[in-house]
């Protein structure tokens, strides 16, 4: 439920207004609009029923929410989220670019990396310390040591940094050296991590499940601003259909969607969701031309000798030229990189 505000209420008024809602057994989230501020209130919304709600000085209507997703509905604010990060906007006109490894494998090769990506204009670095594989006997990331790596790299080129959690116990370990913590495909139903990052300060990614709907993608991004975390970003990274032309199919029409009932920014991942390095590109240019905020795209100086996804990243030079394609989209659609 939402309770609109009148202009002139007081700040007595909302203190007044948010400790009733809070008496009640339920949760109020302040939210200040740029023409109206709103309370939207999570929990059982029965109980708000038989309150007088109107009555109360400095609430103007109270409207209820449909979508089973509250926080994250248009209809709690309804202009578009921009998550502010070292200075970097994302959600705003400028298209934001992460770009780096699938794979911390050396020092070395992340800093080659890194140099190249950041040339090309990428603002954030990506890059896994620990990684999520199918088989237990693949490589599973260098873990602290990694996030070291990535950290100093980051900072000397004076890029952000976003890197995958695992585990909730290690989300202290990984604030200390993130600025974006990415919760992956196969745990965006990890109830325990979401309430745990929910908790962060940290911005946080949200990669779409790899069989999930929109609406559970939503749902799942409900507990993480449910929690009082409200940086979250949304990513589509490709969905698994009955085709196997592609790793996975892009779903393009999500990210319009996820735009129309959600005012959180929309990543697109356009490495895995094709699995193919030459349909990277194509796959970016489509996103940013259907509203995506920012792309993560794997890149390898030698994808052959990658420890991960090697397949699916894009060389330098490559990187290059697709965000020189991506930029003449984002400019025809009234957006800049």
């Amino acid at each position: 439920m939402i309770i609109v505000l009148k202009p002139d209420i007081t700040k007595e008024e909302i203190e007044h207004l948010t400790e009733k809602i809070k008496a009640w057994g339920l949760t109020p989230v302040v939210s200040k609009g740029i023409e109206r501020s709103i309370v939207g209130v999570i929990g059982e919304e029965d109980v708000l029923r038989s309150q007088p709600l109107e009555a109360f000085p400095g609430v103007e209507k109270v409207i209820p929410i449909l979508a089973p997703y509250k926080l994250v509905s248009r209809e709690f604010k309804s202009e578009n989220t921009v998550i502010d990060i070292k200075g970097i906007s994302i959600g705003g006109k400028r298209i934001v670019n992460m770009a780096g490894p699938c794979s911390i494998e050396s020092y070395d090769q992340l800093k080659g990396i890194a140099e190249h990506v950041k040339i090309s204009g990428a603002q954030v670095l990506r890059g896994g310390a620990f990684k999520p594989r199918t088989s237990p006997y693949s490589f599973q990331g260098l873990g602290e040591e990694g996030l070291k790596m990535l950290r100093e790299i980051a900072d000397n080129l004076d890029m952000a940094v976003i890197t995958e959690i695992m585990d909730p116990r290690d989300l202290g370990l990984l604030e200390k050296y993130t600025d974006i913590i990415q919760v992956g495909a196969r745990n965006m139903q990890n109830f325990t991590l979401l309430k745990e990052v929910g908790q962060s300060k940290k911005p946080v990614l949200l990669k779409r499940g790899i069989s999930a709907t929109v609406k559970e993608l939503l749902m799942a991004a409900e507990y993480i601003l449910a929690g009082g975390n409200f940086q979250v970003m949304l990513c589509e990274r490709g969905i698994r259909t009955f085709e196997t032309a592609t790793r996975f199919t892009l779903d393009i029409n999500a990210i319009s969607v996820i735009k129309q009932k959600s005012h959180l920014p929309v990543i697109v991942d356009p490495s895995h969701s094709t699995g193919k390095w030459n349909l990277v590109a194509p796959a970016a240019a489509a996103a940013i031309a259907a509203g995506a905020d920012g792309l993560i795209t794997e890149v390898h100086t030698s994808p052959e000798d990658a420890f991960s996804d090697g397949e699916q990243s894009l060389l330098p030079d490559r990187y290059s030229k697709m965000i020189d394609l991506i930029g003449s989209v984002a400019k025809a659609v009234g957006r800049e990189i």
